[in-house]
């Protein structure tokens, strides 16, 4: 193999490499989001995801993990420390991970599990996606809950964060200001926001 045959073996392995790490990603972003769509992206048609000692088709384990998530008024999926193996249109990948979900109710301690994604990745036309998932949890705790209150807006238009396409990530482009004392009595609807900025 001459010198610009590796390097480009090597430009290959790092493009399939950001390409399955995309996968893993928008996984977890979906599920943050409540985005369907987006956290369906990651899995094939006949993918199977393994939770704990449940194995479910695709599409009855997002049903099983949106309907969990409804009773969270905020959680955050980590994904860390990814090692991936790539052999031609097949990937394995074991990926760390830290769950972290707040409840409604202030004095409902938050849930807090770390594990493992064990992943069998494919390529099929072209496209990487989850095929077989092994979900572990290695650990689980339920530490008090000192997140406080959100404050005055700093900013206009106001911070949307929410578990939905309404979140400040999908506005496109970003669009924002510092408030002043004029904008006290200032009020902020969809229609301004939206001329700030459109949701991706």
């Amino acid at each position: 193999m001459t010198n610009d045959e590796a390097r480009l073996a090597r430009l290959d392995e790092l493009i399939e490499r950001t390409e399955i790490l995309d996968c893993l990603h928008r996984y977890a972003r979906g599920m943050d989001r409540h985005d369907r769509e987006l956290a369906r992206s990651a899995y094939h048609d006949d993918a199977i995801d393994v939770h704990g000692s449940i194995a479910f088709a695709v599409d009855d384990f997002l049903d099983w993990a949106f309907a969990y998530h409804e009773r969270q008024s905020h959680h955050q999926h980590f994904v860390m420390n990814p090692t991936i193996e790539v052999s031609g249109d097949v990937a394995h990948a074991e990926t760390y991970y830290l769950f972290v979900g707040r409840y409604p109710e202030r004095d409902t301690p938050l849930t807090m599990v770390g594990g493992r994604y064990i992943d069998r990745l494919d390529r099929r036309d072209g496209r990487w996606a989850i095929a077989k998932r092994v979900c572990t949890a290695e650990w689980r705790t339920t530490p008090s809950s000192h997140l406080p209150d959100r404050g005055t807006a700093a900013v206009i238009p106001p911070i949307i964060v929410s578990q939905d396409r309404d979140d400040v990530s999908y506005l496109r482009p970003l669009a924002v200001r510092l408030a002043t004392p004029d904008d006290d009595d200032h009020e902020t609807t969809d229609a301004e926001t939206t001329d700030e900025g459109t949701r991706a």
